[in-house]
């Protein structure tokens, strides 16, 4: 290495701070070392896979730029990623400082792929930004399609197929969904095809990885950075939004969800509630949120459940050819076992244990006993507020409108506390969350309709006998 490649060095990076800011530098470039030059190449390295990665997608052309600036003999940059061994510094270059214990080498796992980056907030960015870990098994190939969610199923393929340039249809995709309906399913068999294509940057991640990254980045003094990479990618993918918490991590997120619809990038996004019941969430998201494409994943009806106990006892039988599972057997199960697809990949998997521990086959009696405990009573209906207004406006010849408004006549007040009652008793939502969902009201003035309405119905048998109407109505 002579010494004009050396000089010329400093001067590139000095010329590249100068552009990208101090923060951006500090993050990507502050650990890419010179190793040389040959020919019309200049020669660089970095620690891990992801700078490398994240540097050739990013910012090649920037560097080379910054190099032919000082030495207009370049054409090329050669990246690579230097072993964790020392190595023989060059003269004039600074040593690399021994790492201290708690900043022991560590391997993380993302998206298939190794990151080696040592312990602490600019690893924990890092791995935040490498997208959280997909499973193999979810792809759009072993995903089973029914009625409940076709809809779902046929917009995220739309997206995994777009090629970039395209004009976005659907921002953002919005899934929602109870526990175990295959919302992450969907979500990762996207990033697998996304990604599969090589032509856009898709990020999986789940909300809680998204906090972890951010809040990460802002101890390292990194998040300009941070917020700069997740705006740079063509389909973000968010799983598990309900779980998103802190002020200031939902407004990076509503930041970089704006800025990413704007730039008519891609956003979608799964929860286990429609926008409009994300309460912790600022209103400004939620509205963002309902303004795309809200699809809700139903139930499983049992003709689906029997499809995907068909498509997993059959992926079992490529690694265990002598397990058998007669179709009566899952027929069975299908009726029998109706929470959701956890409960039906559990009951094939106690099967499957069963067959090899004891070396007997599968059969109806042996089903019956194994799977008893995930017989769960059928659930009631999820009312929704917007269901009971509804319905009592009908019941009442009142409007909607009338219900959320400061109206005080007495044939909108009684009506009124009905449905406040009846949104205290069958669902799960707070007083300020019921209040706010009727015209921004107190929740004591909530706790006062709610009262009211209890002392009538023990007295007014009338008024008992429209309420459990109502909730008959609301129930089926």
């Amino acid at each position: 290495m002579t010494s004009m490649d050396l000089d010329g060095w400093t001067r590139v990076k000095d010329r590249l701070r100068a552009e990208v800011g101090d923060d951006v530098y500090a993050s990507w470039f502050a650990r890419m070392e010179l190793d040389g030059s040959e020919g019309d190449t200049v020669k660089l390295s970095v620690p891990t896979r992801f700078l490398k990665s994240w540097i050739q997608s990013h910012y090649a052309e920037r560097v080379l730029a910054c190099w032919q600036a000082e030495q207009p003999n370049f054409s090329r940059i050669e990246l690579t990623v230097r072993s964790a061994v020392i190595r023989t510094l060059p003269p004039r270059m600074k040593p690399v400082e021994t790492p201290a214990p708690h900043r022991e080498m560590r391997e993380v796992k993302s998206n298939g792929g190794d990151l080696r980056n040592s312990v602490g907030p600019i690893s924990a960015v890092h791995e935040a930004l490498g997208g959280s870990p997909l499973d193999p098994r979810l792809t759009f190939e072993t995903f089973v399609v029914g009625r409940s969610n076709t809809l779902a199923h046929a917009a995220a393929k739309q997206v995994a197929q777009a090629h970039r340039g395209d004009m976005v249809m659907f921002n953002p995709l919005y899934v929602h969904a109870g526990v175990g309906l295959g919302k992450t399913h969907l979500l990762q068999s996207l990033a697998w095809a996304g990604n599969a294509a090589a032509e856009r940057k898709v990020l999986y991640l789940t909300a809680e990885k998204f906090m972890y990254g951010f809040v990460a980045a802002l101890r390292a003094q990194t998040a300009l950075a941070f917020k700069e990479a997740l705006r740079t990618i063509d389909v973000l993918v968010i799983d598990d939004l309900q779980f998103l918490q802190g002020r200031s991590t939902q407004a990076e997120f509503c930041h970089t969800l704006n800025a990413l619809i704007d730039a008519g990038r891609q956003v979608v996004i799964a929860a286990d509630r429609p926008p409009s019941d994300l309460e912790s969430l600022d209103e400004r998201v939620r509205s963002r949120l309902a303004g795309g494409l809200v699809v809700e994943m139903g139930s499983l009806g049992e003709e689906l459940r029997l499809e995907i106990l068909k498509c997993r006892a059959a992926a079992a039988r490529q690694h265990h050819p002598g397990f058998d599972v007669p179709l009566p057997v899952l027929e069975f199960i299908a009726k029998s076992v109706t929470h959701n697809g956890r409960d039906l990949e559990g009951a094939l998997n106690r099967l499957l244990a069963h067959s090899k521990l004891t070396g007997q086959p599968v059969t109806l009696e042996m089903a019956e006993r194994e799977v008893r405990d995930l017989i769960r009573p059928q659930e009631p209906k999820r009312v929704k507020i917007e269901d009971i207004q509804r319905v009592v406006a009908r019941q009442y010849n009142v409007s909607r409108a009338d219900l959320l408004s400061s109206r005080r006549t007495a044939n909108v007040v009684r009506p009124r506390q009905v449905a406040m009652y009846l949104a205290k008793t069958l669902t799960l939502r707070s007083l300020p969350e019921i209040g706010r969902r009727f015209g921004g009201r107190d929740h004591t003035t909530v706790l006062h309709a709610v009262r009211k309405i209890e002392n009538l119905v023990s007295t007014d048998s009338a008024l008992a006998e429209e309420i459990e109407l109502l909730k008959r109505q609301l129930q089926e």
